[in-house]
């Protein structure tokens, strides 16, 4: 018999790709051609698609059928089978009972992940659609990438764009910057992603160019493996927790050498001076002298004084990674790194200024048109509740207590229900013990899902999903050069559904059907969606003509033309700040912000300043926890998607996530490399595999995140999932974002019997006869 192969386009976050089906089975991941540098996470779609992870059938958890409303078993109890008609049923029935008794509040829309790169099948986009549809609920704002630059930066500089959209464009660094000050490192591995895939991976290109032009690019970062692994690049060691101290003391250089840009801090700033009374030390006593920052950051004086003359007689573009504000008072670099730039008097200058998440992400600072990309819209929530993102265990544990936000009191809801699709809260939040005492609290949570992930595990209600591979859709990123067509490769495995269709059935028995789907289905949704996009860039006048929807699609692809010249970050508000102002409340760069000032947090005052984190090296806690743990993003998968692939598994040792630790704290501890070892600290333990390396500074463990959460009440966690030690508080009153980066621990060999890893195990499955009727 001859086998059937055929082939169809689509994409990852991590890439696009050809997917090659062989007699209804995905055998192969063919990389897109124009992609020069291609993941090599596309060639694990075939085991995962084809997983014996993968959710078979709608399940729900056994003691929640006995008795509705205890969660205290959830992630240790089995799971009966049921129909799809009895699933929706369940669901349907307890999003009416908690709409009807406690209001629509009570209902926590969650789904934060990166559980689809298309634009019309991504889950929090669905879900917040048919939440709102169905009368609201309390929403998410912020992210954990980059939540707390997300608050500080409108205040500051009157957007937050250059997290999101663009930046300096690369092609103006190549051409142009002499100096890169790369704070929290340019690490290639994070360039493998980026939210909404991409048809390029353009970041290595961009590096080896501006390197072979000749640009100087320091590192400065706890560890040498952040540094781009194919360019020349020096390294700076610095102190975790601490950039904001070097950026301070490198401007007081600046200023008592006379070598910033007056001119430039008086026509394009407001708040100089109150700033440089601080660096002079006159508001607190202390100079931040270079002196005064060695004693924090580790750097010698004489580096940080060479290196802020260096920049002021050099194009610098100073770079802060997304990593540096996940920490307890991660305002503070970012304001401090703007703060630099501004005293260097070159932002809106070609290649010189400020920049956010090169190397954090694929894309940052590709040359792009400005073109818009297809649209699904969520629609407006009627419940007008939110919380920051990072702090659901906040809100479980603490209904009714007050906590600050952006400058107003907000009051945590009482939630009943949680809705969660697309994502892995058991992954991406901090002291997931907390979180785990905070899960139990709901009377139901319901997860979309397509594999038995940790947080699938921890559900009442789990509905299997499909994947990328089994729906239609369309990718696109504002940072990447391609709309992407994405076809169904395969027909729904076992019985997965589409997310909007779920939702299409739970709306119609809630009689608001037309209202969730205005009448379309898949195929109908992706041509509006294209369409409109086709008319904005019609509107535009300056943008190509798109291709008719059939014709984009028979394609695959739609690639967009270079642009005309590169884009400069902030060129326009340089040329003339008065016809471009800033959306501040001065129109300028706010180095002081009366604003922020006025809101009177003492975690955050109105400029930027060293304030010593929680828990960093060289505060009093460090006596008890010597070493500072950094919890990296994995160079083998996307967060924890991929991590029961094999490409994920062969990093592993002895089945357990890697830890990066200095060899003098190796041998202070008699750990070996390859040896078992537990982390632990006040908030939990788990096991790790120890991986010798001298690119780590003494006193600083690396492990990557993403390991799928194994633990119970007995022991340490087994796999090595970073988020059992970090702690679970705002970076500020400002923004409450996450802190995970502010995290002390010990470790030690582990001299016990090696616990099996349990991740991967399927649940228990129950009997369904004894719940003939649920």
């Amino acid at each position: 018999m001859t086998s059937t192969v055929q082939r169809y386009p689509t994409l990852s976050h991590w890439g696009t790709y050809t997917a090659v089906v062989r007699d209804g089975r995905l055998v192969a991941c063919e990389p897109f051609a124009a992609d020069r540098d291609p993941s090599p996470m596309i060639h694990t779609m075939p085991e995962m698609v084809h997983s014996p992870l993968r959710i078979a059938r709608p399940a729900v958890r056994e003691s929640w059928l006995r008795s509705r409303g205890h969660g205290d078993r959830r992630g240790r109890d089995r799971y009966v089978e049921v129909s799809w008609d009895t699933a929706i049923r369940l669901v349907h029935e307890e999003l009416t009972r908690v709409r009807t008794q406690h209001g629509p509040a009570a209902i926590f829309g969650g789904s934060y992940g990166w559980a689809s790169a298309g634009r019309f099948h991504n889950a929090m986009s669905q879900t917040r659609r048919f939440l709102y549809a169905g009368g609201g609920c309390t929403d998410q704002v912020g992210n954990y990438s980059w939540g707390a630059a997300q608050f500080l930066l409108p205040h500051i500089i009157g957007t937050y764009a250059p997290l999101t959209g663009k930046v300096t464009d690369w092609s103006s660094v190549a051409t142009h910057t002499e100096l890169i000050l790369a704070f929290g490192g340019m690490p290639r591995r994070n360039a493998q992603v980026i939210a909404g895939g991409a048809g390029e991976h353009t970041t290595g290109h961009w590096l080896r160019r501006t390197a072979a032009r000749g640009a100087r690019i320091v590192a400065i970062s706890p560890t040498r493996g952040d540094l781009p692994g194919d360019v020349q690049a020096e390294w700076i060691p610095i102190r975790p927790n601490t950039d904001a101290a070097m950026m301070i003391a490198m401007a007081h250089v600046l200023l008592t050498r006379d070598r910033h840009d007056a001119a430039f801090l008086r026509r394009y700033c407001v708040g100089f001076e109150r700033y440089a009374a601080y660096l002079r030390g006159e508001t607190d006593g202390q100079p931040k002298t270079a002196e005064w920052a060695h004693n924090i950051c580790g750097v010698p004086a004489d580096t940080i004084r060479q290196l802020a003359l260096t920049a002021a007689g050099s194009r610098t573009l100073v770079n802060c990674t997304w990593s540096l504000q996940r920490a307890h008072h991660g305002e503070q670099p970012y304001w401090a790194c703007i703060a630099l730039a501004a005293m260097l008097g070159q932002i809106g200058l070609p290649g010189g200024g400020f920049s956010f998440g090169l190397g954090s992400i694929n894309s940052a600072g590709n040359p792009r048109i400005d073109a818009p990309v297809p649209e699904m819209h969520e629609g407006a929530n009627p419940a007008r509740r939110s919380i920051p993102v990072a702090r659901i265990a906040d809100m479980l544990l603490q209904p009714g207590e007050a906590y600050p936000f952006n400058g107003a009191e907000h009051t945590y809801p009482d939630i009943r229900l949680v809705y969660w699709a697309g994502g892995n809260p058991f992954h991406h939040h901090q002291d997931l013990n907390r979180l785990q005492r905070a899960w139990e609290r709901p009377e139901t949570i319901v997860v979309h899902e397509t594999w038995w992930t940790p947080t699938a595990r921890r559900a009442d209600i789990v509905l299997p999903t499909t994947t990328t591979l089994e729906r239609n859709d369309i990718g696109a990123s504002s940072r990447d050069g391609y709309i992407l067509a994405m076809h169904r490769a395969l027909p729904a495995q076992g019985m997965s559904r589409d997310d909007f269709d779920i939702y299409r059935e739970l709306a119609a028995l809630g009689g608001y059907e037309d209202r969730y789907t205005e009448g379309r289905d898949e195929q109908a949704w992706l041509r509006h969606m294209y369409d409109g996009m086709r008319a904005r860039w019609q509107a535009a006048g300056d943008l190509p003509e798109a291709p008719s929807f059939d014709d984009f699609w028979r394609a695959g692809h739609l690639a967009l033309p270079p642009p005309r010249r590169d884009f400069v970050l902030f060129e326009d508000f340089r040329h003339d700040p008065d016809a471009h102002r800033l959306r501040t409340p001065s129109g300028r760069i706010e180095l002081y912000s009366e604003h922020i000032s006025g809101f009177g947090y003492a975690d955050c005052p109105g400029h930027a300043a060293w304030l010593p984190p929680a828990e960093w090296l060289g505060g009093g806690l460090a006596r008890r926890w010597p070493l500072h743990l950094i919890s990296s993003q994995p160079a083998h998968r996307l967060h924890s998607q991929l991590d029961p692939a094999r490409l994920s598994q062969g990093g592993k040792i002895h089945g357990r996530e890697p830890v990066r630790i200095h060899p003098d704290d190796a041998a202070a501890r008699g750990i070996r490399h390859g040896e078992l070892v537990r982390i632990h600290n006040d908030r939990g333990s788990c096991l790790a595999g120890a991986v010798i390396d001298d690119g780590v500074m003494p006193g600083v463990l690396v492990m990557s995140t993403g390991a799928w959460l194994d633990s119970d009440e007995n022991g340490p966690e087994r796999h090595g999932n970073p988020n059992v030690l970090t702690p679970d508080i705002g970076t500020s009153a400002l923004t409450q974002g996450s802190s995970a980066m502010s995290a002390l621990v010990d470790v030690e060999p582990w001299r016990g019997d090696a616990p099996r890893v349990r991740a991967f195990d399927l649940p228990l499955a129950a009997s369904a006869q004894a719940f003939s009727n649920p």
